[in-house]
């Protein structure tokens, strides 16, 4: 196991290693990452507004059946039933506890829900940052790039001077001297 580890471990570094090397790359890595954690939230936040509204719907089914059993325990007493109005009452009871246990579940979510779109805003904001450094790192590489092409052309043409212009002083005194040489050498062999 431990070769497996070593080799895990070699492999983390050397990936880590070029990412450092190649920034760019890791603020792409940074921005996927972001849209995950963006896409992973707004999919909690529909979760929880689902559940929201499902807990809303059972707290409304509640208070229809405290509403029933409020009219029974009326009604019961009216009729002299004491004995059906106290176990309407308890019911009544019973689901008043239930409905306030589920009130509260609901204000649970909905706090989770506020947290979460604020939880979104704070990726969204950091995605955005991410995308004007990844946005400033390109331009700077860019810039880097046509610098150093700039930089190799401008050698290539100081160490050869003549290689794009042509005209070279030097050169011109060199040619003229040769045919001077040679013209003079041509008359001696006339004169022969």
């Amino acid at each position: 196991m431990s070769l497996f580890d070593d080799l895990n471990r070699f492999l983390e570094n050397r990936l880590e290693e070029f990412i450092r090397n190649n920034p760019h790359l890791e603020l792409q890595a940074l921005e996927e990452q972001l849209r995950e954690q963006e896409k992973d939230t707004l999919r909690l936040t529909a979760d929880l507004q689902l559940e929201e509204k499902r807990l809303q719907q059972q707290i409304l089914n509640i208070a229809q059946d405290i509403q029933l059993w409020h009219e029974r325990v009326e009604k019961a007493k009216s009729h002299g039933r004491d004995d059906l109005a106290k176990a309407a009452q308890e019911r009544e009871a019973s689901l008043l506890r239930q409905g306030n246990q589920i009130w509260g579940q609901m204000e649970g979510v909905k706090q989770r829900i506020t947290k979460s779109k604020e939880l979104l805003l704070q990726i969204q904001k950091r995605r955005q940052e991410v995308q004007t450094k990844a946005a400033e790192a390109k331009a700077a590489r860019a810039n880097y790039q046509a610098q150093s092409r700039w930089e190799t052309s401008s050698w290539s043409q100081s160490s050869n001077p003549n290689l794009y212009s042509g005209s070279d002083p030097l050169e011109e005194k060199f040619k003229r001297w040769e045919t001077d040489e040679e013209l003079e050498r041509m008359k001696r062999n006339l004169d022969r």
